[in-house]
């Protein structure tokens, strides 16, 4: 099994636990480890791509490269913008700051969206 297999399974498993926390966003209790698992994760495959294939490097050679892997991580670096807001959002809602409410309901669809669109393009820009 190649890298980049090991790579998309994993990003398929952490879209499924995301969608199963956004189900669970009305009991705290099951969505608020959810979320951390998936964003830790997430952040944590985006590594682990960058430590085997140097994905920074190839990402700063956006003048060179296809498209469609500029727009992937586009979405991807977009999307790890919108998970430290939904960070800073949550723990104000958790310590009782009611007013962050919709700003941290904006940002969670905002961010599944950019990790929709990520998931989505990444088999075309790992596709030969």
């Amino acid at each position: 099994m190649t890298s980049a297999v090991v790579f998309q399974i994993q990003s398929f498993i952490i879209y499924m636990l995301m969608v199963f926390g956004i189900s669970k966003r009305k009991q705290r209790k099951i969505h608020v480890p959810t979320m951390i698992v998936v964003l830790t994760w997430d952040i944590l495959l985006i590594l682990q791509i960058e430590l085997n294939r140097s994905a920074v490097e190839k990402a700063a050679k956006a003048m060179i490269n296809p498209v469609i892997l500029n727009i992937h991580v586009s979405f991807a670096v977009s999307c790890v913008v919108f998970y430290f807001l939904l960070i800073y959002s949550g723990r104000k809602l958790l310590k009782g700051n009611n007013s962050y409410r919709l700003r941290h309901r904006i940002f969670g669809w905002t961010a599944f969206a950019l990790r929709t669109l990520t998931l989505i393009t990444s088999f075309f820009a790992v596709a030969k």
